[in-house]
């Protein structure tokens, strides 16, 4: 494995960051998770766009432009001659001293790996998951802007630790007020009479690639699609219920909190959706590799 670090491919084991680094002292910095499908980066201007929006939030320069960037994910791809891969993406504020002040850190890091994943195992996907709310909540906007895609991820893998205890793979997240926000990774979706719905991003979500090209297909579909506030009560007596995310793709839920969702088993729009995704993610996005080079490695 070949990753890319501050400008230099290098193996895994030489990939490092001092001990210095705002990312590894504060969590300070930002990351993209992205997928690769069937030799195409799957919504990369939108993961790209979406970076560069959180570093300008901290007030952080990449030292890169977007252009560059971009080339740097398809490099990193290209040098580990993969055509399906879970890229991470990741900027740090960089080496500083032991201090909280970024102005010490006079250069961002930026690191880029490819690998393989599987977040859930295949019958998840065919016969859908339980799920449980758990009780930390979901940081509050004006504490943490959720629109900053940062390093700081204990607030979730506190959530996930609870998710575990229960016994189940994934956890919801409710914000202050009680109203449901989103997974530890992912987004969530409930249909009710035929109606999409997804909490808004006010309530403290994270704005999703693929939560935003799902409300897309849907509406393509004709199925109406409501950013609305719920409850738990909602998710207990919804039809159908799913979540999304890059590594978790579109994935049903058929249990929340020992209620069983609708029949059970997962839903019809979240089966047309998900067939839609699937189909959406071998045509969308740049390709990695030329013709010659595509031959190459297939």
């Amino acid at each position: 494995m070949l990753i890319y670090l501050d400008g230099q491919f290098v193996t895994k084991e030489e990939a490092r960051v001092s001990v210095f680094d705002h990312g590894f002292l504060y969590g300070d910095g930002i990351f993209e998770g992205i997928r690769a499908y069937n030799g195409r980066v799957f919504k990369l201007e939108e993961h790209i766009d979406r970076l560069f929006e959180s570093a300008h939030i901290i007030a952080m320069e990449i030292g890169l432009s977007k252009e560059e960037m971009t080339e740097v994910v398809l490099e990193t791809l290209r040098q580990n001659k993969l055509t399906d891969a879970y890229i991470r993406l990741v900027v740090s504020r960089g080496r500083g001293d032991l201090g909280l002040d970024p102005r010490k850190c006079p250069k961002a890091s930026v690191i880029c790996i490819a690998a393989s994943i599987q977040l859930y195992p295949e019958e998840l996907y065919q016969k859908g998951m339980p799920v449980k709310t758990v009780p930390t909540r979901r940081n509050v906007p004006e504490a943490l802007n959720p629109r900053i895609k940062s390093l700081n991820y204990l607030n979730n893998i506190m959530a996930k630790m609870e998710a575990t205890a229960a016994g189940v793979s994934e956890a919801v997240m409710l914000n202050h007020e009680g109203y449901v926000t989103e997974g530890t990774g992912d987004n969530i979706f409930i249909v009710k009479k035929g109606v999409l719905y997804t909490p808004p991003t006010y309530v403290g979500i994270l704005e999703g690639i693929t939560r935003n090209a799902v409300m897309d297909l849907a509406e393509k579909r004709g199925i109406r699609v409501v950013e609305k506030v719920f409850t738990r009560a909602d998710l207990y007596i919804a039809d159908e219920c799913f979540l999304t995310g890059t590594a978790a793709e579109v994935i049903p839920v058929i249990e929340v909190d020992n209620r069983r969702i609708g029949a059970g088993e997962p839903g019809q729009i979240t089966l047309e959706l998900i067939k839609d995704f699937r189909a959406l993610t071998n045509v969308d996005g740049p390709e990695i590799f030329g013709n010659e080079e595509w031959t190459n490695v297939q």
